[in-house]
């Protein structure tokens, strides 16, 4: 029996490989990483969506890319790589760093555009927001020609941007437009809508909010219809008004899908180009113009064309809304919303 038993001593000892003996077989029945699960879970996602990501970085991660690196060269239309019939000239600008972004920072021209461009989108996101809220919650109710008023509401969407530019177009010609023609009409002095800096602006904001209150629209309307009707009709048994029922009840509901169409309106609306360019092509005497038709002012009207500082404005546009998209970020998860 005393043989039997175990001397203290050889305790830690066996425990000790005990230990040791668990340990590799541990380590060998332990689950895959955390990245290797993903891939075994979803490799056939990540198979679907390495085509998109490849073309994406094709058409996107490149000229991003190659805009950075031009913003930081002293590239214009006289030093690039080029072929004149026969004869290949190589490029001969410089790498000269941050001097074109210091350059346009001290310039007043682009502080003139930016203030612009802020006003700009501002009032037609604001203006565009508003309208297509409203026409939003007088189609959400039931009467007779609803399918109707939504089908004209959505026609401007329907129409390619460029052709319902040239027809504003012509409708803003101070001669033979029709709307100096009524006003004529009526007694009053025709004004000069792409010829004034004012009027002209008054003009450009007037025609993106046309094309951009279809999209409004029909967000607005959709976020609508998902809030449960029980709702309006609790409310109104409590005794609510109809002030009361709109502010406590449709702006909450309409809250996450309002906070991301705000989103992308201010993305497009801040490189909205086509309106601008095809409308007054930035004058009177760049009165109009916003960063994005500055930019390509540089690049492809100005002689020498001035490609690296058109692609340092296109840097500076890019970062602008990166910091705008995470203020907005940051903004909607301080109000509890998800994005």
């Amino acid at each position: 029996m005393a043989d039997a038993v175990t001397p203290p001593s050889t305790v830690p000892a066996r425990a000790a490989e005990a230990h040791s003996a668990r340990g590799p077989r541990r380590r060998a029945d332990a689950p895959p990483g955390r990245l290797r699960r993903r891939l075994n879970t979803y490799w056939y996602a990540w198979a679907m969506v390495a085509p998109v990501v490849a073309v994406i970085g094709a058409i996107i991660g490149w000229p991003l890319v190659r805009g950075i690196w031009l913003s930081l060269t002293d590239a214009d239309e006289a030093n690039v790589e080029r072929q004149i019939g026969v004869n290949h000239i190589e490029a001969t600008y410089e790498f000269v760093g941050l001097d074109n972004y210091r350059d346009i920072l001290q310039d007043g021209a682009f502080w003139d555009r930016l203030g612009w461009t802020v006003v700009w989108t501002v009032a037609c996101v604001g203006i565009t927001f508003t309208l297509g809220l409203t026409l939003a919650t007088m189609l959400n109710r039931a009467f007779k020609g609803r399918t109707l008023y939504r089908m004209a509401l959505i026609l401007p969407w329907a129409i390619p941007a460029f052709v319902s530019v040239f027809a504003w177009r012509m409708l803003f010609n101070e001669r033979n437009g029709i709307l100096n023609g009524v006003l004529d009409n009526a007694g009053i002095d025709g004004v000069p809508w792409l010829s004034d800096p004012t009027w002209a602006k008054v003009a450009v904001i007037g025609v993106n909010v046309w094309l951009g209150v279809p999209f409004m629209l029909i967000a607005m309307l959709g976020a609508l219809q998902s809030i449960p009707a029980e709702q309006y009709e609790a409310a109104e048994m409590d005794g609510a008004n109809a002030w009361q029922r709109f502010t406590h009840i449709t702006l909450p509901g309409i809250r996450p899908v309002a906070m991301t169409v705000v989103l992308l309106s201010t993305v497009w609306t801040f490189n909205m180009f086509p309106v601008i360019f095809l409308l007054t092509r930035g004058g009177p005497a760049g009165s109009t113009d916003i960063l994005v038709t500055e930019a390509f002012r540089l690049a492809f009207v100005s002689s020498p064309r001035d490609f690296a500082n058109s692609a340092a404005w296109g840097v500076l546009i890019l970062l602008l809304l990166v910091l705008f998209a995470i203020a907005y970020r940051k903004a909607l998860r301080k109000q509890g919303e998800v994005w």
